[in-house]
């Protein structure tokens, strides 16, 4: 992940998306969002909590809504809220390809922030996600070795949802059995699938 020390260092190296991203920049700022780099992009709070991420794509440049499922997408552009993938809880986001776009989509992008905003000063909770039902050689293996299964139990529900997500994209159960093994000694330190 690249380090930027700022905004503009980003929109430097990202020149492919540098017409759809400077106005996309200027509408969230117009908005009163605080703007910093997270996790190697752009990122746009308010009080202090994370409302969106500007994520660049092949084919698109994303603004990522953290708690996307809580919006309301407007009438005029009810497509415009749209899942990252299966795995999705909160997030949605909205894809544009050019600066005509997001000037297209400039009142609704506007009442989408407002949305956001709104949705972390009233502090709404998410919705619930759904239980975990981990893939069968994972549940097997732990269902073997209650100390392995409490250990297990001490990740974060996220850490739990990488690992089984990691296990899962497997094709074969040769693959998944040997992912399994690979991982135990993770598990058994208390690491997640990406942790050092």
């Amino acid at each position: 992940m690249e380090h930027y020390a700022d905004v503009d260092a980003w929109l430097a190296d990202t020149p492919r998306w540098q017409e759809a991203a400077v106005p996309l920049r200027a509408l969230l700022l117009d908005c009163g969002l605080e703007e910093t780099v997270k996790w190697g992009k752009p990122c746009y709070a308010a009080a202090g909590a994370n409302i969106a991420i500007v994520q660049p794509f092949k084919d698109f440049l994303a603004l990522m809504f953290f708690k996307g499922v809580l919006l309301e997408a407007p009438a005029a552009h009810p497509e415009v809220l749209q899942e990252q993938g299966a795995n999705t809880h909160a997030a949605r986001r909205v894809c544009v390809t050019s600066a005509a776009e997001v000037e297209a989509l400039a009142d609704t992008l506007r009442d989408l922030v407002a949305q956001a905003v709104r949705v972390e000063e009233e502090g709404v909770p998410l919705p619930e996600r759904p239980e975990l039902e981990l893939v069968a050689e994972l549940q097997d293996r732990l269902d073997a070795d209650p100390e392995l299964a409490a250990a297990f139990s001490e990740l974060t529900p996220g850490r739990q949802r990488e690992y089984h997500l990691h296990i899962s994209g497997a094709r074969r159960a040769e693959t998944r059995q040997k992912r399994v093994e690979k991982l135990v000694p993770r598990i058994r330190a208390g690491k997640g699938l990406r942790d050092r």
